[in-house]
């Protein structure tokens, strides 16, 4: 898990860096423009010779970045046009520097593999009007850098800056328009680094290269599109540096999940029992697919036994269409077709062998037979539980005197989607949720459960205050089935991971993870109209296969 950084522990981290190591700011810059110049020459092909740059910078060092960028793309051959939206003088330290190198450049002859570099001072916006009629009204740049605010703003863009924000997103200024590939250094100028909100106008890149750690604003909605494909470039600092900031927001990474099916993964003793037993408590008479969804994804995960418990009403209907690998069980259940008793005889002899349940999907939510019997399990639970669906709608609003988490394994797992997650708070007040980070940590704490907040970017928070921003799965996940499959995927896991010891919380993040690799990787072969929970499932093969080299070479 890479950890997150406001703009503040950001600087802390640079200030850091040179004190503590010695390594000059203005090495940290350079070093910061040589891996931007490297994700431009990759994303054009291998070289940027004859292409042409515009590069926007302000008058902070993400501007000193943008103009030690400009230098570095002018001598492999690029021509580049740097603008800068203040007076040079307004500018100070590192970055005058490097803007002072370029000017000094600009009006100089110098021969270098026909290239030319430019330098402009635009003030206003009629400035920047004349400026692109003078340079642009033809042919508009191939590339266009912005290195105007990086974690550096946090108030909207305003005169020249805001009309510059929207030529780049494309429209149409003084008859020049645009729609070349834009980079973005740190985090797209507009954003606040700090705050996922939009704050007003804001540039809309291609990429961004984020600089250390990834920024709030990098990495979580509604403003982490307009960061395009996200790049985090080290430049020197030192990862204890990183690990001694107080934050404790994370983004999941590919590393977690290879982690994690390292620690899991099959040697030439596994067998059935040892690899963990997954018991479902699932369906009812009218959401028997549910059941199938959520049993048929277990069955993938690699675990080694799964046992799907539903009421006898619904039984035939379960057993005729799931994997053949899993073991239905029929239950006790109500006039309605809902589970009522689960408390004796076999059923607790299965409880008995489980190393991870997973209640919830499509068991229904208007029994009071079946309210009675999930409360009085998560009360009574004794191996890592994992409640979706009607299971949450059952415990809503949820008590904060249920028996805590400990080390003997009775780990309590949450995966609500928003509205859910709105009736276990006991309010159906959106702004309750405005901020999902702190929502997701406050409620994990106060509960000492592990929560899941599904939507976009689904995050992972833990009792001791660590919230997960987990990258993968797309909106084509937001249809019928797809939170059973989660739910099932995260019975697998997690009863493997009570099997073999491995961390419960690092397993839920891994098995998001992955879910969300097989349903992008659904997306690529079925595309998002077409793509089913049950093709997510199945791409779990293609997910994990992925990772085999890895395995393999540990």
């Amino acid at each position: 898990m890479r950890k997150v950084l406001t703009g503040a522990e950001m600087r802390e981290v640079d200030r850091l860096t040179t004190e503590r190591y010695g390594i000059p700011s203005i090495i940290l810059m350079e070093n910061a423009a040589h891996a931007v110049a490297r994700v431009v020459t990759e994303k054009l092909g291998g070289s940027v010779k004859g292409k042409s740059i515009l590069i926007l910078c302000g008058k902070g060092n993400n501007g000193g970045d943008g103009a030690a960028l400009a230098r570095n793309l002018w001598q492999v051959g690029a021509d580049v046009y740097v603008c800068l939206l203040c007076e040079i003088n307004e500018t100070s330290g590192d970055a005058r520097q490097n803007l002072e190198i370029v000017q000094n450049l600009s009006n100089i002859e110098v021969d270098l593999h026909d290239a030319e570099i430019f330098f402009n001072q635009i003030l206003s916006s009629a400035d920047w009007i004349s400026y692109l009629e003078q340079y642009f009204d033809c042919e508009e740049p191939e590339i266009i850098v912005d290195a105007m605010f990086g974690i550096g703003l946090s108030k909207p863009l305003a005169g020249h800056f805001g009309d510059i924000a929207r030529w780049v997103r494309g429209e149409n200024v003084a008859g020049v328009e645009q729609d070349s590939l834009v980079f973005s250094i740190d985090v797209p100028s507009g954003l606040d680094a700090d705050r996922p909100v939009f704050i007003g106008q804001s540039i809309r890149a291609n990429w961004t290269i984020t600089f250390t750690a990834p920024k709030p604003s990098n990495i979580l909605p509604p403003v982490l599109d307009f960061n395009g494909d996200l790049i985090i470039a080290n430049i020197g600092s030192a990862q204890e540096l990183i690990d001694g900031q107080p934050s404790q927001l994370y983004l999941a990474e590919r590393d977690d999940a290879a982690e994690w099916l390292r620690a899991s993964q099959f040697s030439s003793d596994s067998f059935k029992n040892k690899r963990g037993h997954a018991l479902l408590i699932a369906g009812s008479e009218a959401y028997s697919g549910a059941a199938v969804l959520a049993a048929d994804a277990a069955a993938r995960s690699g675990v080694g036994l799964v046992t799907l418990g539903t009421p006898r009403s619904s039984k035939d209907s379960v057993a005729s269409r799931v994997l053949p690998e899993v073991m239905v069980r029929a239950l006790r259940d109500t006039a309605g077709g809902a589970v009522s008793d689960l408390a004796t005889g076999e059923v607790g002899e299965l409880l008995a062998k489980a190393d991870a349940v997973a209640i919830g999907c499509g068991i229904g939510s208007s029994e009071n037979e079946t309210c009675e019997f999930v409360r009085h399990f998560v009360s009574n639970r004794s191996v890592p539980t994992i409640l979706d669906a009607d299971a949450l709608n059952l415990m809503a609003p949820f008590s904060p005197n249920w028996p805590p988490a400990d080390v003997g394994g009775s780990d309590l797992i949450l995966t609500p989607h928003e509205g859910e997650f709105l009736r276990l708070l006991g309010t159906d007040d959106k702004d309750a949720i405005k901020d999902r980070v702190a929502a997701v940590r406050e409620f994990s704490q106060k509960h000492n459960v592990i929560l899941v907040l599904k939507g976009e970017r689904v995050l992972i928070g833990e009792p001791g205050g660590k919230v997960v921003v987990n990258p993968t799965g797309s909106s084509g996940l937001g249809k019928a089935g797809n939170g059973d499959t989660l739910a099932g995927i995260l019975a697998g896991f997690v009863a493997q991971a009570a099997a073999m010891k491995i961390d419960i919380f690092e397993t839920v993040v891994a098995a998001v993870y992955i879910a969300g690799m097989a349903g992008d990787i659904a997306e690529k072969k079925f595309g998002k109209r077409v793509m089913t929970a049950s093709d997510v499932r199945e791409c779990l093969a293609d997910a994990f296969a992925e990772f085999e080299p890895l395995q393999n070479s540990s």
